[in-house]
């Protein structure tokens, strides 16, 4: 396992709405098999201050966990549509993910772009980004 600074830029677009956010964090990069798994403590930037999120992704799939006060399991496969169940403190709900693009070029140029959308009982939730770079 290596220590690593990561760069989170994630864009949203909810009715009409463009939201983005950015995050410089330390992570853990290591690799297992075929697979690039990167971890990081959420902070109170992220909305998630006292969890870890961990992101497992072999180029065509990416498996987005989070433990602690808020718990996920995302699961991004290419051109289909799962299901997760996603806790918050208030709540949980089941969301359905369906994945447009995984890039893992993480070996290449330490970057990894995600792009998959939401919905919640099956009404559109949102379109989401994800684009990490390892610094």
């Amino acid at each position: 396992m290596k220590n690593i600074t990561i760069s989170l830029t994630s864009i949203q677009w909810q009715d009409g709405e463009q939201c983005k956010t950015e995050l410089i964090t330390k992570a853990r990069h290591s690799k297992s098999g075929k697979f690039d798994i990167i971890s990081y403590e959420d902070t109170e930037a992220t909305g998630f201050e006292g969890s870890v999120t961990t992101i497992k992704t072999d180029g065509i799939s990416a498996y987005i966990t989070r433990q602690g006060t808020a718990n996920s399991a995302l699961a991004l496969e290419v051109g289909k549509k799962n299901f997760c169940q996603y806790e918050t403190p208030y709540g949980s709900m089941q969301l359905g993910v369906y994945t447009h693009n995984v890039d893992n070029t993480i070996a290449e140029n330490g970057r990894l772009y995600l792009k998959y959308s939401l919905d919640l009982n099956a009404s559109p939730l949102s379109d989401n980004e994800l684009i990490m770079t390892i610094q």
